[in-house]
């Protein structure tokens, strides 16, 4: 072996640590072009509210079904672990405290997000890296039309849109999961149930985990548009994308909803 292999070795890494360096910030770069085209999409005439409502209905109305089952569970389950917990120390009467401030500042919103992510992330990067791929965004470039405008900015504000509607109802219904759970396992009146949420989770609580859900949509959508945008390779590609967008919105949301909570806590 020659002396000079170890040295050939470590130039060889540090030169793949670069490219992949150079190749992570030129994506961070397309990706902010693409949010930057977005806006301004959405600013110029012509908005295309029939595609955003018909993107709504997929987006929202489709995803009820999941976000309600799971909302539903998580709150079962949290009151399960929590009354357990509190039984130790006789205070398992204020379950409902815990619940209530749980799903309203932090699971509600990003169990939603992340529900929603794994399904319209991959509906939306599997059908426009199908169009990528077959050049049907380009034939709509070749047409005159922005292919931001007609694909992207319907999907963007749809994903903005419906999320924080879903989590609402997410919130709703993973406090009433609790109230079956504190009723029947712990014999906790139902009344005193609500009044220890009504007490402990104020509007505040609500309202800073809804308006984390309005960036979730938005970094959801803008992700999967953006891999599904950038798919190559037949519908090899198409699944590959498909999967780096689920969990890149995934990582995205639990990203974000880190430094929203630091920024909602410091006002």
């Amino acid at each position: 072996m020659s002396a000079d292999a170890p040295i050939r070795r470590a130039e060889d890494a540090v030169a793949r640590l670069g490219d992949r360096a150079l190749d992570a910030v030129e994506r961070c770069g397309d990706f902010a072009r693409l949010a930057a085209a977005t806006a301004g999409a959405a600013l110029r005439g012509r908005f295309p509210w029939r595609e955003v409502l018909r993107q709504v209905e997929a987006i929202g109305a489709r995803s009820t079904t999941i976000v309600l089952l799971t909302a539903l569970f998580t709150g079962m389950v949290l009151a399960l672990q929590t009354g357990y917990a509190l039984e130790r120390f006789g205070a398992k009467l204020y379950v409902g405290s815990v619940v209530g401030l749980s799903l309203a500042r932090e699971l509600g919103p990003v169990l939603t997000a992340l529900m929603v992510g794994g399904r319209v992330g991959a509906g939306i990067a599997a059908e426009l890296g199908s169009m990528q791929v077959t050049e049907q965004v380009d034939a709509i470039r070749s047409l005159g039309a922005d292919p931001v405008q007609k694909l992207v900015l319907p999907r963007v504000v749809a994903a903005i849109v419906s999320l924080p509607l879903l989590t609402a109802v997410a919130d709703v219904l993973g406090v009433l999961g609790g109230l079956l759970i504190a009723a029947t396992q712990f014999q906790i009146p139902g009344n005193f149930y609500l009044q220890t949420i009504y007490r402990t989770a104020t509007v505040t609580d609500l309202l800073s985990g809804i308006s984390k859900t309005f960036v979730f949509g938005g970094i959801i959508a803008m992700v999967a548009c953006f891999v599904g945008l950038r798919a190559t390779g037949g519908t090899v590609g198409v699944g590959r994308a498909t999967t780096r967008a689920v969990v890149a919105a995934s990582i995205g949301v639990l990203i974000a909803d880190f430094f929203l909570t630091q920024l909602l806590l410091a006002l």
